[in-house]
């Protein structure tokens, strides 16, 4: 399986952040309050980049340090973990990212505009833990085919 590429992560981010900042112009055009984010969002993703990046760290020991092999269906496991986070916490990075900078011209952003930027930050820190986990699951080619 080959590594996640960084133009399919910049993309789900791109679509992320386009989501994100329209979010506050369709709620005003509707009528409608737009979505409150409070410190609880980025101190989850934080848990989420934190728990990644023990994986990573332990898969990395397991695999590279101590030279032990994981049971297929773990190394599977582990690798669909690691895109499916990666591709999750580089939308979601797009989003709050979108939602915060669409409050920097308004008049009052109610608190929601800084939460958002460290949601995003987090998020980021879930995408890099995402990828770490992504390489330490790689293993070098021990075949003697050319």
């Amino acid at each position: 399986m080959t590594p996640t590429p960084p133009g399919v992560i910049a993309g789900w981010a791109l679509v992320g952040l386009v989501l994100g900042w329209a979010l506050h112009p369709v709620s005003d055009r509707l009528g409608r309050v737009p979505p409150l984010v409070t410190w609880g969002q980025p101190l989850a993703l934080v848990l989420l980049a934190v728990i990644l990046g023990y994986v990573a760290w332990a898969t990395w020991r397991t695999v590279h340090v101590r030279r032990e092999r994981l049971l297929p269906h773990q190394a599977v496991n582990r690798l669909v973990l690691a895109r499916a986070s990666a591709l999750v916490a580089a939308l979601v990075a797009g989003g709050y990212l979108g939602y915060g900078l669409s409050w920097v011209r308004a008049e009052t952003d109610n608190g929601r505009m800084w939460p958002s930027l460290a949601a995003a930050a987090a998020a980021v820190l879930g995408v890099s833990a995402a990828l770490l986990l992504e390489r330490a699951c790689r293993i070098r080619n021990t075949s003697n085919n050319p």
